[in-house]
């Protein structure tokens, strides 16, 4: 009896060691930098729950593709003219191609709007047409933009659709093989089933782009379902921001496609990414000026939250951001903080209630935080899916990036940068506008239990 627990506790030892043995290779080798209280958390469970952390971590540990080696860098900021030096040498330094002037923007002000701008640019294309969304539902705009998309291959376009395999897990697989019969070239951002020792089926694919001949972008928040742009019956439509880039811009939206299509099925691209570069025919010379910031598991740097960081210290007057969900991580909610401090008027708007209780949960502490510090939160009546962000009345952020670990960290993401008077005054009114329509939120001491509920959900979101 003694030697069969001795037996059993030398094994238990055996998987414990293994364990960590594996998480250290895994992230240290492979460039895996984490949170503290991420990495101590996996640690924990290393040691206390071996059996059930180590396949967890083999599903969920990666969060880094790309290695941090440096090849290129883009040396020359673009004039003061040109947007925010600090912004331009930042992002020069993280690999991101420099802004480009473009033929023109156009921001999409209701859902109908956006869905008009959507089958429009997708009936626009003549050669190529890339989609990349993280929902497709089987409803009528999923419908509608499955006849457009059919419609297109029929006239010889060659159409490629990239969806997440989890945001449309309810996606019809007969849907998909309609699409397939016609022409139209589907895959499925890494299936679950297919990989799931690789540690990537927590990484999802959550950008969302349209891309008609390399030359028309249509982009930002929604996905391709009802409830971003259709009001129904006892259901109103989400709020949510989109918007149209005719110019250079989409072609970057193009080739960072083609890359997110090669690794769809969970492969690594083991060559380096080259920064785009965009040829003397797809010149602009006067025009918006916009720049394509993508970040994910397929960039070495964290880019939108590195830019974040350094609005926090750069910005003079004002940072205004809207977002569905708000669970940042510490290094970024203190840098905020600071701003207030400081004089920069901190604005968040934010849905009353989202569509995930458990991120209204975990943002409490969040919230009380920045108000403390002198910051003005303000609570939308309706569902809220907007992401954006001002950064004084040089710099504007749109896109599919939510203020939360996830999309910070995890997702693949895409913001545009908008550095024109016109449309920073653009985004700036509309903010105004959805503020306008909301209450501000009341920051309240919570009981022990409610404190305590609320650091173990955002805890625990912040490890998955």
């Amino acid at each position: 009896m003694i030697r069969v627990a001795l037996l059993s506790g030398l094994g238990h030892t055996i998987v414990v060691v293994l364990g960590l043995l594996i998480y250290v290779l895994g992230t240290r080798i492979n460039h895996q930098r984490r949170h503290p209280s991420a990495a101590i958390g996996w640690v924990l469970g290393m040691v206390a729950f071996p059996y059930a952390t180590l396949p967890l971590f083999l599903l969920f540990g990666v969060r880094k593709f790309a290695r941090p080696a440096r090849r290129y860098h883009w040396q020359r900021p673009p004039p003061e003219r040109e947007g925010p030096s600090w912004a331009a040498q930042l992002l020069a330094g993280m690999e991101v191609a420099p802004a480009v002037r473009n033929e023109r923007v156009t921001w999409h002000e209701s859902g109908p709007h956006a869905r008009a701008g959507l089958l429009d640019t997708i009936s626009s294309a003549r050669r190529q047409l890339d989609v990349c969304t993280y929902v497709f539902a089987h409803d009528e705009v999923g419908r509608e933009v499955a006849r457009a998309l059919i419609a297109s291959a029929r006239r010889g376009v060659a159409v490629r659709l990239l969806v997440d395999a989890v945001g449309s897990l309810a996606m019809p697989r007969g849907m998909l093989r309609a699409l397939a019969r016609e022409g139209v070239q589907v895959r499925r951002f890494m299936p679950i089933l297919r990989n799931p020792l690789r540690g990537r089926t927590n990484l999802r694919n959550h950008r969302k782009l349209v891309v008609a001949d390399g030359w028309r972008l249509w982009s930002g928040g929604r996905n391709l379902a009802c409830e971003y742009f259709m009001d129904r019956p006892g259901r109103p439509a989400w709020v949510d921001l989109s918007f149209e880039v005719y110019g250079p811009v989409a072609l970057h939206a193009h080739l960072q496609f083609g890359t997110d299509w090669r690794m769809a099925k969970g492969r690594v691209l083991r060559k380096n990414r080259r920064p785009f570069a965009v040829g003397a025919s797809g010149q602009v010379p006067e025009g918006p000026l916009a720049q394509w910031i993508a970040t994910g598991p397929d960039h070495a740097d964290d880019t939108v939250h590195a830019l974040l960081m350094a609005a926090a210290y750069h910005a003079q007057e004002r940072i205004l951001a809207v977002t569905p969900y708000f669970v940042p991580d510490d290094g970024l909610l203190d840098a905020w903080c600071l701003a207030c401090r400081r004089g920069v008027q901190v604005s968040l708007l934010v849905p009353e209630r989202s569509n995930h209780r458990l991120a209204d949960i975990a943002r409490e502490r969040a919230l009380r935080q920045l108000v403390a510090a002198g910051a003005r939160v303000w609570l939308a009546p309706g569902m809220m899916h907007a992401k954006a962000v001002l950064v004084d009345d040089d710099l504007a952020l749109a896109g599919s990036l939510n203020l939360d670990a996830r999309s910070l960290f995890l997702n693949y993401e895409a913001m545009t940068a908008f550095y024109d008077e016109a449309d920073v005054r653009w985004l700036s009114d509309w903010c105004a506008q959805q503020v306008a329509q909301a209450r501000p939120y009341a920051a309240h001491r919570p009981s022990l239990l409610r404190d305590m509920g609320e650091g173990v959900v955002r805890a625990l979101g912040f490890q998955l």
